[in-house]
């Protein structure tokens, strides 16, 4: 037989898009429209549903970038359609290939109910079926004019991302506004054909299956009548019953389909679209599940649920009714799905207190599974906060997008930092936005790399990012694929219900072990530094209202502000989004990020000062309460207490050089500063040790050019360091501080357009050199490095994460550590050789590089490289123009517990306050290797004090916890704060305290029951 494969499947392609698909609404009638535009920001529903319309027709144009316009549509059924399936089709000017980056809409009954929403996927409303003619129709659209800013040439510098910028042109053109005949029978016919036509393209050219598919497709094209598409899709379709009823083989992969939108909660649209973002979601969601009895539809994002139930309760309680019949299913346990490598410890841990007791307050349901698809990497903290959080599953996908190396399993058992291994899911069909296309399903059956001893995955269906959800034809693809020779199985099914069956039959998966390493988008480190500032000092300012807010309520009765605290948090936690925090979002993200920083701060600052005001005693006494929240001792002041003001140590020197430059001395280390502002020595002087490479000074700011090849934001490319300006003149550098108490440098720098000023200081018994740099930045595709090269010979350096540090090679053997050449860290990182070592501390700053060279004297150079400013010019093309501060403080002789001291002093500095009494801390230790995260009371208003603490050094540690208040007993509870069900209860010793022995890194949360709740 002669092989006509490629003219049959080209005739396939053609008669779909031109005769058969065109054929699914054989008959139509225009609509009426009519049209408000609302002033400024979105309105009520009520006040759009009442506006007035001007009628406008299709073809015109609307919509100025971030509008809102309410448009009417009108008509009448035609008599002759009475029995018939009848749907609206809005077309607002859609792009089919830009579901969720472009205009939407959310469609009302006239009483106000919604629909559905609109969207380039999903543009029809179902009227009647049967229809009844001379029914009148009536229908309210509030669309959306959201701007296309990711267009088809992608990264290109635009001012659509903020309103003020955006202009106010119209964006898009009605099109089709039509009351039109759906044809059901074509309209399984094209889905019939688009299954058999994509399944037969990926079978092997050789294959029986293949031909068989080819020659019922070459039937089915011949029975239908061109010029009566619809008089004959009935036959075609029959010719196409036998190939489509051959069940697959017992071997074929199992996929797990579960309906889906991933919806950003900020990213090419600021939240407050996305709260109307979720309602059309979730109105389509809601709306297909009462049509597809064996849909399945899942949601995370807590917060997104609450978006819903505020905005738009309506919908909410079509979700909750969806929700208890087991249909529409919150997953993942979080607040949002975060980014997981810069939030802190708490904040991490808070991510699922929060999401978790959101679910189960609404709707009485505990997730097992953690669900982050896209997320940029995962945090090696990451498993014991899952376990703490009572889940047992992870799935992302993102992984998938690594650079370099593909990573070796789909499913395995991911090992956190403290040894917790956590049920891990990568879905080989390497997307979170399954359409169910031939293309995709066969591409997860070849990818998975388990076959042999697993045959389940699962595939998240729906078009995402923006929203828009799952369609009725790719539900329709999956019935068709079920049980289908030479395709996976495809069953819609929970995300719990595939985890256990997952679970269940690979019974000895492979373990990787540390960080799950994204090799890509790691300029998200560095890029919006004012949104990650924000975030870091919000979460400390968070531990301090926590801890002297519960101190305060348990010494003198004060008031624990509950309600203020919950939304604080949630405020934070909402904005540590994995577009959001990683600074990857317009620029209208990110100005309303840096002001609702500039609320929280504040507002926590009055909660603090409240509490330290009620603790402080008589402020007439002329004395002064330090309050150190710092879980360590300093200046003579306990962690967690408060102390009368002692006077400060003695011992600065400052000398000039004959150079011009200058050395500070404090005993402990002396600093040498050049002329150019540059540090040449940092010398330990009781270890007779340097710190700094020979003739490679420190304190180098460097400046790179930095233009990735695509994804500005959030990429990095390796080839950034070819090219390098060290910043070594200096305009000015003067003293501008000899005290006995303390001594600085300053230096003054002009680089560019740019101007740096930094401020070095030594501290009187403080072995540290602190350095203040404030940047004005107005560079553009540029990157901006603080460097430190460290005379060290090391093969690792530790890395702060999440409740512990994990540890990094400083060289590059393989591919994947080649790969991290940007990296995270939190409050420090720490380099040693056996016996002395120096830490890098800071207090706002997360992506860093280390790099090593030998040197002609033999000698091993660690340079570390502290990651400050970058200038992408897309999406926001002014990202991080304007005035930076910095703090980092270098830490001679440190070993990696001084890390942690100096890490967590410099995000916690001491407060102040007039007063004359004492005030013990809540909970004592007597092991600093043993550090206190939270202190808090419970989130019952119980009055319970809540404590959790973690091992940081990475070794077994033993401590005695005593209260510092009378209680009935003590509880070890997970994070939401509940009995742990395997515990046993801490070892109690006398006077009420209690022992801990903790594993390396491993954190406890501890319940005190209270004799006497006060307040």
């Amino acid at each position: 037989m002669h092989d006509d494969r490629s003219l049959v499947e080209s005739r396939l392609k053609r008669v779909l898009e031109e005769r058969v698909i065109p054929a699914i609404y054989p008959e139509s009638v225009p609509l009426r429209i009519g049209i408000w535009v609302a002033p400024g920001e979105p309105v009520p529903v009520a006040e759009g549903l009442a506006a007035p319309r001007t009628p406008i027709e299709a073809g015109a144009q609307w919509g100025a970038p971030w509008g809102t316009s309410w448009l009417t549509v009108s008509g009448t059924v035609p008599t002759a359609w009475a029995g018939k399936t009848v749907e609206a089709l809005i077309d607002l000017g859609f792009d089919k290939n830009m579901p969720g980056f472009q205009c939407e809409g959310l469609v009302y009954r006239p009483d106000g109910t919604p629909v559905k929403g609109l969207n380039p996927r999903n543009q029809w409303v179902r009227i009647a079926a049967p229809a009844v003619g001379g029914e009148e129709v009536l229908l309210h659209v509030e669309a959306a004019s959201n701007p296309v800013v990711l267009d088809y040439h992608p990264f290109l510098p635009t001012p659509l991302g903020e309103k003020e910028t955006s202009g106010d042109e119209p964006q898009y053109r009605l099109q089709r506004i039509d009351l039109a005949v759906f044809d059901e029978d074509v309209w399984n016919l094209v889905q019939d054909l688009e299954v058999l036509g994509e399944l037969m393209l990926e079978l092997p050219e050789d294959s029986g299956r293949r031909y068989e598919i080819l020659r019922a497709i070459e039937r089915s094209l011949d029975a239908i009548d061109l010029q009566d598409v619809n008089g004959t899709a009935a036959a075609a379709r029959s010719q196409l019953l036998g190939v489509l009823s051959v069940p697959a083989t017992a071997s074929a992969h199992r996929l797990s389909a579960v309906g889906h939108a991933h919806i950003d909660s900020a990213w090419l649209w600021p939240l407050r679209e996305t709260v109307r973002k979720v309602a059309r979601t979730t109105a389509n969601m809601t709306a297909l599940l009462d049509d597809e009895p064996d849909f399945v539809y899942t949601m995370s994002q807590a917060a997104q649920y609450e978006f819903v139930k505020v905005h738009r309760p309506e919908v909410y309680d079509r979700v909750k009714k969806a929700v208890a019949a087991g249909r529409f299913v919150p997953t993942g346990g979080m607040w949002v799905e975060s980014d997981t490598n810069m939030p802190g410890s708490e904040a991490m841990a808070r991510q699922f207190v929060h999401g978790k007791r959101f679910f189960l307050d609404e709707f009485g349901i505990e997730n097992d599974e953690v669900w982050l698809p896209d997320t940029f990497g995962f945090a090696g903290g990451l498993p014991q906060i899952i376990k703490a959080a009572g889940s047992k599953w992870l799935l992302t996908q993102k992984i998938s997008w690594s650079q370099i190396n593909k990573f070796p399993h789909h499913t395995f058992l991911w090992e956190g930092i403290d040894g917790t291994r956590i049920f891990t899911h990568f879905p080989p069909i390497d997307t979170y936005n399954c359409s169910m296309h031939g293309r995709e399903i066969a591409h997860a059956a070849r990818n998975f790399k388990d076959k042999g001893v697993a045959r389940h995955s699962m595939a998240p269906t729906g078009w995402g990012d923006g929203g828009g959800g799952t369609t009725r034809e790719m539900i329709a693809k999956a019935a068709r694929m079920r049980d289908l020779e030479g395709s996976a199985k495809v069953v819609w099914e929970k995300p719990a219900d595939f985890f256990a069956k997952a679970e269940a039959e690979y019974a000895n998966p492979p373990v990787w072990v540390g960080e799950l390493y994204l090799e890509l988008h790691r300029a998200t480190l560095t890029s919006q530094a004012k949104t990650k500032q924000g975030n870091r000092r919000s979460e400390h300012l968070l531990h301090e209202a926590e801890l002297w807010a519960a101190t305060a309520a348990v010494r003198t009765g004060h008031a624990y502000p509950y309600e203020a605290l919950d939304r604080i948090w949630k405020t934070v936690l909402l904005h540590q989004f994995h577009d959001i925090l990683p600074g990857s979002s317009i620029a209208w993200v990110h100005r309303e990020a840096e002001a609702t920083y500039a609320v929280v701060a504040a507002e926590l600052d009055t909660i603090i000062d409240a509490a330290q005001r009620a603790l402080a005693g008589d402020p007439a006494s002329g004395d002064v309460i330090v309050f150190n929240a710092a879980p360590h001792t300093r200046g003579g002041v306990a962690p967690g207490a408060g102390s009368r003001a002692s006077v400060g140590s003695a011992g600065c020197s400052l000398s000039t050089r004959d150079d011009g430059g200058f050395v500070l001395d404090n005993g402990l280390i002396r600093v040498t500063v050049d002329q150019r502002g540059l540090v040449t020595s940092v010398y330990d002087i009781a270890a007779g040790r340097e710190s700094l490479a020979p003739r490679q000074p420190g304190n180098l700011l460097q400046l790179h050019p930095d233009f990735p090849n695509m994804w500005d934001a959030w990429d990095v490319d390796k080839f950034y360091r070819n090219t390098v300006t060290d910043l070594t003149d200096a305009d000015e550098v003067t003293i501008t501080l000899d005290t006995d108490e303390a001594v600085a440098v300053r230096v003054d720098r002009s680089f560019g357009s740019s101007k740096a000023v930094q401020t070095l200081t030594l501290t009187a018994g403080a072995k540290r050199l602190d350095i203040e740099t404030e940047v004005d930045w107005h560079e553009t595709e540029k990157f901006l490095k603080l460097a430190f090269p460290l005379d060290i010979h090391t093969e690792r350096y530790a890395s702060e994460t999440q409740f512990g540090h994990l540890y990094r090679p400083t060289h590059t053997n393989t591919s994947w550590e080649h790969a991290k050449f940007e990296a995270c860290n939190h409050r420090f990182l720490h380099f040693d050789e056996p016996g002395w070592g120096v830490a890098l501390v800071n207090d706002s700053t997360y992506g860093h590089d280390v790099t090593r060279t030998v040197r002609e004297d033999h000698g091993t150079t660690t340079t570390v490289r502290a990651s400050l400013l970058r200038a992408p010019r897309f999406p926001d093309p002014e990202t991080d123009q304007g005035t930076h501060r910095f703090r980092h403080a270098l830490v001679p002789g440190a070993g990696v517990g001084d890390a942690v001291r100096e890490g967590c002093a410099i995000n916690l500095p001491e407060r102040r306050m007039p007063g004359d009494t004492e005030v013990a801390p809540l909970v004592g230790m007597d092991n600093d290797a043993v550090i206190v995260s939270a202190v808090k009371l419970a989130d019952d208003k119980s009055g319970d004090v809540v404590v959790r603490v973690y091992e940081a050094r990475g070794g077994r540690a033993e401590t005695r916890l005593t209260a510092g208040f009378p209680h009935a007993g003590v509880a070890i509870c997970d994070l939401l704060e509940r009995r742990a069900a395997d515990s046993e209860g801490p070892e109690l010793v006398a006077d009420g305290a209690i022992r801990l022995k903790l594993r390396p890194f491993e954190l406890v949360t501890l319940r005190f029951t209270r004799r006497s709740t006060g307040a």
